[in-house]
């Protein structure tokens, strides 16, 4: 007798097909303050010598001299290196394994963006279980080897929001001489502990909160609308379930909530700096977002935004540092956001309706995918997001490549909730080239 579905009819078993899916919450404390229990929560790991992970702008900023200051008064000893990269490349986190390694640490701690924190990971990764960098990439571009075995402790406190890699078992870079970006991907890597201390976000510029709420609302509708668990094979070893296994009941909770969250505040915390707990409260959803993408997966306007970001030729975005070109990631996710989801509607138009409404808006199914991307589009105006990829310097042109880049993304390409062809992205880029 078959198994009756108790999961609703997006969740619909078939012969042969997966029909269980994983919770692998991450552990995480949330509270202004938690920044000086580090010291504290290191000990508690065991830990005796970290290396703590940073770059060099926060290192100027008080939140690391709180953290470097809870360690010591908790006994640790410390050793910093603050070369992370706000945009971090196989070649910078190559340098970053190669400082753990030497300095013979027993656990790490990040803090930073979810650059910082991802830097970390495949730190702690290389320096636990060394291979060439490649190994453990995600195919085609690298040889995806599973990791071998456990990694030392790391507690990640992030001083942003949109990422939200303090939760997932996901870092991200750009493999430099392909210009594109891509990922490792495994249980393992994620953090042992996340430490979100909202008051970190209260000096963050107004485009930099944009471009990560964006991160966060991306993170959700995407994972949210993902094609269902049930859809994949139901694979020969249950270790051999994906981290990202497609949407879900847990994940769709989460992802749900986080863009109610997001909606409801993004434009205040963008438009007044003073209005903490606006702030406050995106933490909160980007912490959410991740819980439900860590589960769930990403697909297709972060696909795009792997290309887009990878192949940046001379844009500057207010906020970041001016000394190379560099597209923020929330930014290069956004702009392709409204294009991707008024395609992907046509496929699964009743997940999509229950984003709008999460979004504040309601609208028949049929229309959910036009009414989507005139939300997100409206709040791209508002919060001063570029207007497409045209802003960001990009034309016709540049179509194929970008094409090209996204579909060598397989694990976010094939979580879409509709088959995929490169033709179809480069029809998805040139849409998004301009949308008012």
């Amino acid at each position: 007798m078959a198994a009756p579905n108790v999961l609703g009819s997006y969740f619909t078993l078939s012969e042969g097909g997966e029909a269980a899916f994983s919770v692998e919450p991450a552990a995480l404390k949330f509270g202004p303050g938690v920044l000086r229990e580090v010291g504290a929560d290191a000990r508690a790991l065991g830990l005796g010598r970290i290396g703590l992970i940073t770059d060099a702008r926060v290192r100027a900023l008080e939140p690391f001299a709180v953290v470097l200051d809870s360690l010591h008064k908790a006994g640790i000893d410390v050793v910093v290196y603050d070369q992370a990269l706000v945009e971090p490349s196989d070649r910078s986190m190559i340098a970053a394994a190669t400082f753990a390694i030497e300095a013979r640490l027993d656990g790490f701690v990040s803090l930073g963006g979810g650059s910082v924190i991802d830097t970390t990971k495949v730190a702690n990764l290389l320096s636990s279980h060394p291979a060439e960098f490649l190994d453990y990439v995600n195919p085609p571009l690298g040889r995806g080897r599973p990791v071998p075995g456990p990694l030392k402790p790391h507690i990640a406190c992030p001083t942003t929001f949109g990422t939200a890699s303090e939760t997932t078992g996901i870092a991200v870079f750009d493999l430099l001489d392909l210009e594109v970006k891509t990922g490792i991907v495994s249980r393992r890597i994620r953090p042992t502990l996340g430490v979100l201390d909202p008051t970190n976000l209260y000096s963050l510029p107004p485009l930099v909160v944009a471009a990560n709420g964006f991160d966060v609302l991306s993170h959700a509708i995407e994972s949210y609308t993902a094609r269902p668990f049930t859809a994949r094979p139901v694979p020969a070893e249950p270790a051999a379930r994906p981290l990202s296994q497609g949407a879900n009941p847990y994940g769709d909770i989460a992802c749900l909530e986080a863009i109610r969250i997001a909606a409801a505040h993004l434009e205040a915390a963008v438009r007044d700096p003073a209005d903490l707990p606006a702030r406050d409260r995106l933490m909160f959803a980007g912490l959410l977002a991740g819980i439900g993408f860590g589960n769930s997966g990403n697909h297709l306007p972060h696909a795009m935004s792997y290309p887009v970001s990878g192949q940046v030729r001379d844009y500057r975005a207010a906020g970041w540092p001016e000394a190379e070109p560099l597209i923020p990631h929330g930014i290069a996710v956004v702009v392709n956001a409204p294009a991707a989801f008024r395609w992907t509607a046509q496929a699964t138009p009743d997940r999509h309706r229950a984003a709008l409404a999460a979004l504040g808006e309601e609208a028949p199914a049929d229309k959910a995918g036009e009414r989507l991307a005139v939300r997100l589009t409206g709040l791209m105006r508002a919060t001063g997001i570029p207007n497409g990829l045209s802003a960001l310097g990009y034309g016709e042109d540049d179509i194929p490549t970008l094409a090209a880049g996204a579909f060598q993304q397989k694990r976010l390409v094939d979580n879409a909730p509709r088959p995929v062809t490169e033709a179809d992205l480069a029809a998805l880029f040139r849409a998004a080239l301009r949308y008012w």
